[in-house]
């Protein structure tokens, strides 16, 4: 897991809040508060880099993939899976990174981050309808059940001082799960919308890179 240092860079040189180190992201503590500016030997104010418009496109995608967690090859194929669907592309893109197994932990709110919910997913903690998944892209579908595996719940300490901790904090949940605090699940009731994902992306511009 990369370091609290490293973490915020990304946020920085992307110029964006990433909301890469979850909760904290939101309290005046975040870095992206204190220092609006990039990284480096030699910052510069963020919003002060001029840029290209193919310079624009790649770092809106390379902010999207950071955010995400995604690796390239992962991203494109997601795109094209994006662009093979009916409907807007750019919208489609970001239903499916929505959709992301690792990022549905973390908006159940089982996970501080996208980064612990992909170590939750990597190690085996999650099931998706009662089948463990190890794979942070695996992409839920309509109706999928998002549960802790059966060995996950035996570790009484881990459940009650990581689980059931972060479940309780008071962050809103999005309108398209479902989560039962109780039985430490979570259901997938419709396909997440545009309007679900609040984070700055100008997804037109990543469809616009791809299509050249």
């Amino acid at each position: 897991m990369a370091s609290n240092l490293a973490i915020c860079r990304r946020c920085r040189r992307a110029g964006d809040k990433l909301f890469l180190k979850g909760s904290k992201c939101r309290t005046a503590k975040c870095p992206m508060e204190r220092r609006a500016t990039t990284p480096g030997q030699h910052p510069k104010k963020q919003g002060t880099l001029k840029l290209s418009e193919y310079g624009k496109q790649l770092a809106e995608k390379q902010k999207v993939k950071l955010m995400y967690g995604s690796l390239e090859k992962q991203f494109r194929r997601i795109f094209e899976i994006a662009s093979a669907t009916k409907g807007i592309t750019g919208e489609s893109l970001l239903s499916l990174l929505e959709r992301r197994i690792d990022n549905v932990v973390f908006r159940l709110k089982m996970a501080y981050s996208r980064e612990q919910a992909r170590q939750f997913v990597v190690h085996g903690h999650i099931n998706v309808n009662g089948k463990r998944v190890t794979s942070p892209s695996y992409i839920v579908k309509l109706g999928d059940v998002i549960s802790l595996s059966g060995t996950t719940l035996k570790n009484k300490e881990f459940v009650e001082g990581t689980i059931d901790k972060r479940l309780n904090i008071g962050i809103k949940l999005p309108e398209w799960l479902e989560l039962d605090k109780k039985e430490r699940k979570g259901t997938v009731l419709r396909l997440p919308i545009r309007s679900d994902v609040a984070a700055p992306i100008e997804e037109h511009l990543i469809v616009e890179l791809y299509s050249k």
